[in-house]
């Protein structure tokens, strides 16, 4: 509050003025808002501070500037520093004599103010300049914040009532006016009852000590009860849109946070599918790799396997040539047996004989004995070496064949030890492949009921959503029974309107009041239940795109059961039933979902033909007030012309009431002068000089 009182003080010293002390005081004292400066005698500097002090002052909602004694130029510089504010709501220029200059002002203030609510100008002259309180009228007709006006005791005329009246007609904020105390009249009061049929918002104007008849008051009274009642209206309306705005919101914030838990479910259950998805091809990846080492082991084991049999042939071969061969060197060694036996009885014999030479015949090999001894015994004695050398070459290849022997035994120890391992491999095998075949059973039953689970709460999710249509149809279906109902009442309101009508002209007026009131009240409940089936459209639109999301993540589940079915094709088969049996159902609800449309659109027809029953039923109205309108200006003929009897009369009755009082004069004049003769007489007379003085 300092800092404004600063302000002042500059500003009042740029202009070469001195600052008031009472100004100061209440920029001091500052309470919540409100600067009062009543009965404080402004000067045109001050007013010139003050207003350009009110250009920029953000603190100040409440003004009162009442008794202030204001000059035009003060007031004028007052009103342009207010134009500019944008915080002043409350604004009292009450006992200021303000006149054409003010009214001006005024007027450019109320073109340009977006925030002054109230304005108080009581005990003023506006009305005295026709031109400027015109200019004002017309500044408050583009007015878009006033709500209440003050114009007590400001001399406004029947041609000052006629131009607040076009001011009304446009206006569409102002609440409450005061015309008390002024010279308003019969005609500026047939011109305000005139414009309050196109205002809907003034629901106070006070007329008292105006001069207007008591009719038209009473008038201003039904036009204003009626816009109070349509406030009255409105602000339910208001309070009522607000909680359904709140319930739709409500609505709105349960429908996403199912939403999201929807959406969460389906996230949750496309984790668990890509982790039983990922865990079965890691499994199915750790058994081919198991099936592929084996695969390598079986692959080695038949190598070893076929090179042990190559290398048994072999050893069979190499078995089957030394037996060859042994059996020609036994062969061979029996041959040189026999034919050292030979020489040996043919040496015997030649000993036995004496015969010192003679020749000695090879039997088969054609070798011929040698005569000589000696020649005899080195046959004899190579015949022993060949035959040792043939021991020695037998042993040879007798061990040659043990050794191979030996050799096969162990091959085919080996090989019979290779093909147990191998059946054990096999069986071994068989067993992981049997084992491998249960644990994709037991995933294929995992997926197959995580696919049916995933099918059921999308089963849940549409029976609920088609529950919560039928709910809504249900609603609506009520509800349209209610406004059936409403309209019937209103029909039957109608009727015992037109009755009442036909009796009383009044009676008339104010039922025909109320029968507007509760069509207007319809129209807006039909506003609202359009709204509602607009919002119900949404939400089944909203409903539409949650399915087709839900089609989507079907969809995406089946692309990705239809890749794990690659793999596994018992799966895949299962998938693709599951499949088409989810495009049936799907067919299914799209097919539900156009047969409930086709029912909005038929409970949508039905509500086209009540607002044309309603249409007529309003045009029917129209033609009741447009009978009424005739009638009131019939009988606002009938009154002028009984007003005009009534003034003959009493232009009459004041011609009688003169020609009897100058009857009477006449009259008394006659007694006076007769009661003049009588004394004149009476004193004239003998008896009066004989009667005693007084």
């Amino acid at each position: 509050m300092e800092e404004l009182r600063r302000s002042y003080s500059r500003l009042c010293k740029e202009s070469g003025a001195e600052p008031q002390e009472g100004v100061l005081q209440q920029l001091h004292e500052l309470p919540r808002g409100r600067l009062d400066l009543a009965t404080q005698s402004l000067t045109v500097d001050t007013c010139r501070a003050l207003g350009k002090l009110l250009q920029k002052e953000a603190l100040l909602t409440q003004l009162v500037l009442s008794d202030c004694m204001l000059s035009e130029e003060g007031a004028t510089l007052l009103l342009q520093g207010l134009c500019t504010n944008t915080t002043v709501r409350f604004l009292d220029l009450k006992g200021n004599n303000l006149r054409a200059a003010g009214a001006e002002a005024l007027g450019k203030l109320l073109r340009q103010s977006k925030s002054i609510q109230s304005l108080t100008l009581e005990w003023n002259n506006l009305g005295t300049w026709e031109d400027a309180f015109a200019t004002f009228c017309r500044a408050l007709a583009s007015n878009g914040s006033l709500q209440q006006l003050d114009l007590r005791n400001n001399q406004i005329s029947h041609k000052g009532a006629e131009e607040l009246a076009l001011a009304l007609k446009s206006n569409a904020s102002l609440q409450q006016l005061d015309l008390r105390w002024n010279n308003i009249g019969l005609l500026g009061g047939r011109a305000l009852v005139n414009c309050l049929p196109s205002n809907r918002t003034l629901w106070r104007l006070e007329l008292a000590g105006n001069s207007v008849p008591g009719d038209i008051l009473r008038a201003v009274e039904q036009a204003m009860d009626h816009n109070q009642d349509r406030q009255t209206t409105f602000r339910e309306n208001q309070a009522r849109a607000h909680v359904l705005s709140k319930e739709m919101r409500h609505l709105r914030e349960e429908k996403s946070k199912q939403f999201l838990d929807l959406m969460e479910t389906i996230d949750k259950q496309r984790e668990e599918m890509a982790r039983s998805s990922r865990a079965s091809a890691a499994r199915v990846g750790q058994l081919q790799e198991a099936l592929n080492e084996r695969h390598s082991i079986i692959n080695a084991l038949k190598a070893k396997l076929q090179m042990a049999e190559a290398t048994l042939a072999l050893s069979e071969q190499k078995a089957q040539d030394l037996g060859e061969l042994l059996a020609t060197a036994e062969q061979e060694q029996r041959s040189l047996v026999q034919r050292q036996a030979k020489e040996h009885r043919l040496e015997q014999q030649v000993g036995r004989h004496g015969s010192g030479r003679g020749c000695m015949v090879a039997g088969a090999g054609g070798i011929l004995a040698p005569s000589h001894p000696q020649e005899a015994a080195e046959r004899e004695s190579k015949l022993l070496r060949d035959l040792s050398a043939a021991n020695e070459k037998n042993l040879l290849l007798q061990s040659q064949v043990d050794e191979l022997e030996r050799k096969v035994k162990s091959l085919q120890e080996q090989l019979f030890l290779t093909r147990q391992e191998l059946t054990n491999t096999s069986a071994e095998l068989k067993m992981r492949a049997v084992q491998a075949e249960e644990r994709l059973d037991l995933e294929k039953k995992r997926s197959r009921q995580s696919l049916e689970d995933s099918e059921q709460l999308r089963f849940k999710e549409v029976e609920h959503m088609t529950r919560h249509l039928e709910e809504s149809e249900k609603a609506m279906q009520e509800r349209v029974q209610r406004l059936e109902a409403a309209r019937l009442s209103l029909e039957e309101e109608l009727s015992r309107v037109k009755a009442v009508a036909l009796n009383e002209r009044g009676q008339a007026e104010e039922e025909l009041i109320k029968a507007k009131n509760q069509v207007r009240l319809e129209e807006q409940r039909l506003a609202h239940l359009e709204e509602k089936l607009r919002l119900l459209a949404q939400a089944r639109d909203e409903a539409q795109s949650t399915c087709l999301q839900q089609k989507q993540t079907v969809a995406d589940a089946q692309a990705r059961a239809s890749q794990l079915g690659q793999q596994v094709e018992g799966l895949r088969r299962r998938l693709k039933e599951l499949q088409q049996e989810l495009s049936n159902k799907d067919q299914e609800r799209v097919a539900e979902v156009t047969r409930v449309r086709v029912e909005l659109q038929e409970q949508n027809g039905r509500l086209q033909a009540e607002l044309t029953a309603q249409e007529a039923l309003k045009e029917k109205a129209a033609a009741l007030e447009r009978q009424l309108k005739v009638m009131a200006s019939d009988h606002r003929e009938a009154l002028l012309d009984r007003e005009s009897e009534n003034a003959c009369l009493r232009e009459k009755l004041r011609l009688k009431e003169a020609e009897i009082t100058r009857i009477r004069d006449e009259e008394a004049q006659r007694a006076s002068f007769l009661q003049n003769a009588v004394l004149a007489y009476v004193q004239g007379s003998p008896l009066r000089a004989l009667s005693p003085q007084k």
